[in-house]
């Protein structure tokens, strides 16, 4: 009996684990929209306008994914999510995706349920002041009121800094990046840290942005990137490959205006859908990729509409430029 007990359990849950595989793609196309964690607001990466259209380049990745489920890019639904609320709304099931500004740890994608789909941005930890302090270095901040923000990395990170340099400072902690702006605003606290490109969009924001300065030390790696839940292998291929298929789109010179463009490269005329069959390895139609790139456009199309240095935010594609520019930006092949 109890050997049959335990033959029971086990079907339940290869039973339960196969139900779960096809569920989030289903489910995506049975109410006809993808349901994105985003941030609270942040911009460049993911923030809402006043009539209430998101953008960022966190934004164009769920809006990649709706493309190429749903063939169209404009049906998600965003949920702005905190720092403390965003993992626990993709483990319930609140949204199918989250696309929010997120490191890729080993203790996130390992302990919590979660799998990392790809990185979107590279970045890193660094420091804001504001120029009045006369500051030219991190190295100079011991002693300093740090304002944080809780259940990210920053705070770990802060911390094996500032032991490993033995500078002592004080931490003011707050829940959202606009509470944590707001005590930096106030003159709560000395510094800001939290990511480099989230300290450039800060500053953009400013009403005088020559009175803050981003220090030059980055003392973490922040490899940033799309979660989904584990146990849908499926809805991880989706969401890793319509990123990749962005990353690759830059690399074979095909953008959103020439997508209808015929040449006689093979893995171009495969990402395009127009040979090979590889949208049936996720289960999708041909022209997946091609609504991708045609709706939201290419990853240098993002980054740089989003927050390349044309842009209020500035930055320079750095390690975020493809690896046959200098960069690390790299994707497997479509083949």
């Amino acid at each position: 009996m109890k050997q049959l007990l335990k033959l029971s359990v086990a079907s339940f849950l290869i039973a339960g684990a196969l139900a779960v595989q096809a569920s989030t793609l289903s489910d995506v196309q049975s109410k006809g929209h993808v349901s994105c964690g985003v941030s609270k607001g942040l911009a460049g990466f993911s923030a809402a306008d006043s009539a209430g259209t998101w953008t960022g380049v966190d934004v164009d990745v769920c809006r990649a994914v709706a493309a190429a489920t749903l063939g169209d890019a404009t049906k998600v639904k965003f949920v702005p999510l905190t720092a403390k609320e965003r993992f626990t709304a993709l483990q319930s099931g609140e949204i199918d995706m989250l696309s929010r500004n997120t490191t890729w740890t080993i203790t996130r994608d390992a302990s919590l349920g979660l799998n990392f789909a790809g990185v979107n941005y590279y970045d890193g930890q660094g420091f804001m002041v504001k120029s009045s302090l006369g500051v030219s270095s991190a190295m100079e901040l011991g002693g300093a009121a740090v304002c944080i923000q809780a259940g990210t990395t920053t705070e770990l990170n802060l911390a094996d800094w500032g032991k490993q340099n033995g500078i002592d400072y004080q931490s003011v902690v707050s829940d959202t990046n606009a509470q944590t702006l707001t005590n930096y605003d106030s003159g709560r606290c000395d510094v800001l840290t939290t990511d480099a490109s989230g300290l450039y969009s800060m500053r953009a924001a400013a009403n005088d942005p020559s009175e803050h300065v981003v220090l030059p030390e980055i003392i973490s790696k922040e490899p940033l990137g799309p979660v989904v839940r584990q146990g849908d292998d499926q809805w991880f291929n989706i969401v890793r490959w319509s990123l990749n298929a962005m990353i690759t789109a830059e690399e074979l010179g095909v953008t959103s205006a020439t997508v209808d463009e015929v040449t006689n490269n093979p893995e171009r005329e495969r990402l395009m859908g127009r040979s090979g069959n590889t949208h049936e390895y996720v289960g999708l139609t041909p022209d997946w990729t091609y609504n991708i790139i045609s709706q939201v456009g290419n990853y240098s199309e993002s980054f740089e509409r989003n927050i390349g240095i044309n842009t209020p935010i500035g930055i320079a594609r750095g390690v975020n430029a493809l690896w046959t520019q200098g960069g690390i930006l790299y994707s497997p092949p479509f083949r």
